[in-house]
């Protein structure tokens, strides 16, 4: 065999072997730039930063202008989503960093929100505290300005027998006898007479399916019937009250007097184990209701009621999370007779009105 022939076949072999070789290393290749992405997927987030702006704030408005809005900011190294627990018992999950939330408590709030910034299971968290401003906007109001039904827009008139609640005496009809606007006040008045199965009319009104509402303040200026044996009250339920039942929903209780106990108004609260003759009760003296009107206000929050006749406190309820009182609830207004709490009626009453000149929600 010649020499040329040999150094030919040692080439022949070594680009046969390269050959081979040569798709094992793109393979190999291949293979590690593939661990190298997967990994960077699955990453741990770093580098949480968190901006969160109080729209309005400078030297005159140090939390803001009232609005609650806040634009917030979030990045991460990373990060394919975020969490943040706003500090007022809602949550927002985003994937883009921007965003904007308006918080609705008027007031000025104090908020400890938690971030996390996520990617494939694995996270960073951080915390802030920012201070909000929300200024008192009207939501929700009913002047009874409009002579004439109640407004249909705004109200449900209940027909209804004695007996239906409380063992009430009256029943609830929708004549305007009962229930009227007249010179810019919504009259219910309660009459002895004999109607239906009872020997009372009267009317009750509720806004449920028209309007409810969580957390605000409520401000009803009113003027009371008169009479052993009444039972006039501006008061709220709990808008699931027809799936949860009562005391579960929740009942909060605004003006609510007796005829037995005149010049007197109780604010309660009903709920759970708290029901009936609830401990959750305060009241003030009002002297002059049936004669003059007066303002009634109950401010409602997360953390506390609180109720006020003529802008005076008279009882705080420290609202928390194990009470129903952090959902929507709607607006009742009615005159009920006798019953469990009104007692016997005075033989010699005929009829008598419970006056309101409105009924005002803010948020």
């Amino acid at each position: 065999m010649k020499v040329t022939d040999l150094k030919n076949k040692d080439f022949l072999f070594s680009s046969g072997l390269f050959l081979l070789i040569l798709p094992v290393y793109f393979l190999l290749l291949s293979c590690s730039d593939g661990n190298s992405t997967e990994d960077t997927s699955k990453a741990a987030p770093s580098n949480l930063s968190v901006t969160a702006t109080v729209v309005g704030v400078d030297a005159q408005n140090p939390n803001g202008d009232g609005s609650g809005v806040v634009n917030f900011k979030l990045s991460a190294t990373n990060a394919t989503s975020y969490k943040i627990v706003l500090g007022n018992g809602e949550t927002k999950e985003v994937t883009n960093g921007s965003f904007t939330y308006t918080y609705t408590t008027s007031g000025t709030n104090t908020y400890v929100l938690y971030v996390s910034a996520y990617n494939a299971g694995q996270f960073v968290s951080t915390s802030l505290t920012i201070n909000v401003l929300v200024g008192s906007k009207l939501v929700w109001a009913d002047e009874f300005n409009t002579d004439g039904a109640p407004d249909a827009s705004k109200w449900i008139m209940q027909i209804w027998d004695p007996g239906n609640v409380n063992n009430e005496l009256q029943s609830y009809t929708n004549r305007p006898e009962n229930v009227i606007v007249q010179g810019g006040v919504l009259k219910i008045k309660a009459i002895r007479e004999k109607y239906g199965k009872g020997d009372f009319t009267s009317a009750r009104l509720e806004s449920n399916g028209k309007f409810s509402f969580k957390y605000g303040k409520v401000v009803i200026r009113a003027k009371l019937p008169t009479g052993v044996g009444t039972w006039p009250a501006v008061w709220m339920l709990g808008s699931d009250i027809g799936t949860a039942g009562w005391p579960a929903c929740g009942e909060i209780d605004i003006l609510e007097s007796v005829g037995k106990e005149p010049n007197i108004n109780h604010s309660s609260l009903h709920s759970p184990g708290r029901s009936g003759n609830t401990p959750d009760t305060g009241t003030i003296n009002v002297p002059n209701d049936n004669t003059e009107f007066h303002i009634y206000t109950a401010d409602w929050t997360e953390k506390y009621i609180k109720f006020y006749v003529d802008d005076k406190l008279y009882y705080t309820f420290s609202n928390n999370s194990t009470f129903p009182f952090n959902k929507d609830f709607f607006l009742i207004v009615n005159l009920a007779m006798g019953g469990n709490w009104g007692g016997p009626v005075d033989p010699n009453f005929t009829s008598s009105t419970l006056e309101v000149d409105y009924i005002r929600v803010y948020n």
